[in-house]
């Protein structure tokens, strides 16, 4: 079962300012596809954001806009299962990107790896993808969409393989987990219930 892994850098503080997309085709055995953009925002880059990713907007400048590349970025989303690691904040970008353009919301559900990583890895120090990924000797260059992307995929292959599960609707039923959803101008955030307790019997 496929699901596709996304991940996000805008230019400035505004949700409505990608630059760059990445998106990767994985399953529950590893990676099978990859898609990387530079995106022309059509605004102007903030210091603090190019000090995290690096873009200027020289880079961008013959770049194709959000809405030329809206319609590949949809046949990965649509009728599939996306993640994002806080994907709070990558759907935020893709909902305000959407609105600012007019374009209209794929049917999608959609996970968020730094809650699945809380869930089968707690004793982390913390569940940044930069930890995560150290915690599985992943070596990425962290702050290119299409690194990030690969690793939150790898990261729920590792959490899919370490639960014994065979796909990713097992895992997500293991987990106690209930997927969001994005459709026409709305969404519904995913839900990780708490774990079930073992009634203690006494005798």
């Amino acid at each position: 079962m496929n699901f596709i892994s996304i991940d996000f850098e805008t230019a400035n503080e505004k949700r409505h300012s990608p630059c760059a997309i990445g998106i990767v085709v994985a399953n529950e055995t590893g990676i099978v596809d990859e898609f990387y953009s530079l995106i022309n925002p059509l605004m102007e880059f903030s210091s603090f954001n190019i000090r995290v990713h690096g873009i200027i907007e020289e880079d961008v400048s013959d770049a194709p806009t959000f809405p030329e590349i809206w319609p590949k970025f949809r046949s990965y989303l649509t009728d599939n299962t996306v993640i994002a690691h806080n994907a709070s904040f990558d759907m935020s970008v893709l909902r305000k990107t959407l609105d600012y353009f007019n374009l209209t919301y794929p049917d999608m559900e959609y996970l968020c790896t730094v809650e699945i990583s809380k869930r089968i890895w707690p004793d982390l120090m913390n569940h940044r993808l930069n930890t995560v990924a150290a915690h599985h000797r992943i070596t990425f260059e962290h702050h290119h969409a299409l690194e990030d992307a690969r690793v939150a995929a790898l990261v729920l292959v590792k959490a899919i393989q370490e639960n014994g599960a065979e796909h990713l609707d097992d895992f997500i039923k293991i987990c106690n987990m209930k997927k969001g959803k994005i459709y026409e101008r709305g969404y519904v955030t995913p839900k990780i219930n708490a774990k079930r307790r073992t009634k203690r019997m006494y005798f």
